[in-house]
């Protein structure tokens, strides 16, 4: 495949590292806004960039028919305009809060998990995000899609705010930490115990890879999906 990089920071060098081992072709390598002429017409884009210029990114991207896998978090807020512009454009979106296979599995067992404990009374509820102190937004955005699974599972909680939970409210803390890649957990604490899930990324090799596998998946495909479609989770 010919792919364009978009966004080309310490994530994207480890994009065009894997993909070129995979046999990919990089034929753009951007950090300015993408154009028809700059991308070098390509099979698929991957966008990590930064929340302020992702939706010019990857709307740029669509209107020109071209596929996006997006991993940049913190500007959700237009996902739905975007999700329209594929549709519109006939081409693909592919949203990603985290490539990781680890980590897809992790929201599954998170799910898994919020439905067993929804009729549970005596546990609250507590998510943890560590991430390296160069990290934009917070809460990470795979951080959301944890919460966002218990509010599927779980009717206690319809939000999330940052800090210790109340009512409704599932509590997030956003620790930012030298170097770390990124480290997940969630609690469900008791007065007499406390159940933990946990995912640390050891590197950011692995959301690598799954993006790349990502693009690999979504050509000629048409519409909106995420990494539980390329999975089959």
């Amino acid at each position: 495949m010919k792919i364009a990089l978009v966004g080309y920071g310490k994530m994207g060098k480890i994009i065009d590292e894997i993909a070129t081992k995979r046999g990919h072709k990089v034929v753009a390598r951007l950090k300015e806004t993408p154009t028809a002429e700059n991308l070098n017409n390509p099979d698929v884009v991957i966008e990590f960039s930064l929340p302020e210029v992702a939706y010019e990114n990857i709307k740029a991207c669509l209107v020109n028919k071209i596929p996006v896998i997006c991993g940049t978090t913190g500007w959700l807020e237009k996902k739905p305009e975007i999700e329209h512009l594929a549709v519109a454009n006939e081409t693909a979106f592919l949203y990603g809060s985290n490539f990781s296979l680890g980590v897809n599995l992790f929201f599954a067992l998170n799910e898994k998990l919020a439905d067993l404990m929804k009729n549970v009374d005596e546990y609250s509820c507590q998510l943890e995000e560590i991430h390296h102190i160069h990290k934009k937004d917070a809460p990470s955005g795979t951080a959301i899609s944890i919460a966002e699974g218990i509010f599927k599972n779980n009717p206690k909680f319809d939000s999330w705010k940052l800090e210790e939970t109340q009512g409704n409210q599932l509590g997030i803390f956003a620790v930012r930490e030298d170097e770390v890649p990124g480290t997940h957990s969630v609690f469900y604490k008791s007065e007499v115990d406390e159940i933990e899930i946990k995912h640390t990324a050891f590197n950011r090799n692995g959301f690598a890879l799954g993006a790349v596998v990502a693009a690999e998946w979504i050509k000629n495909k048409k519409g909106n999906f995420t990494m539980k479609d390329v999975l089959g989770l």
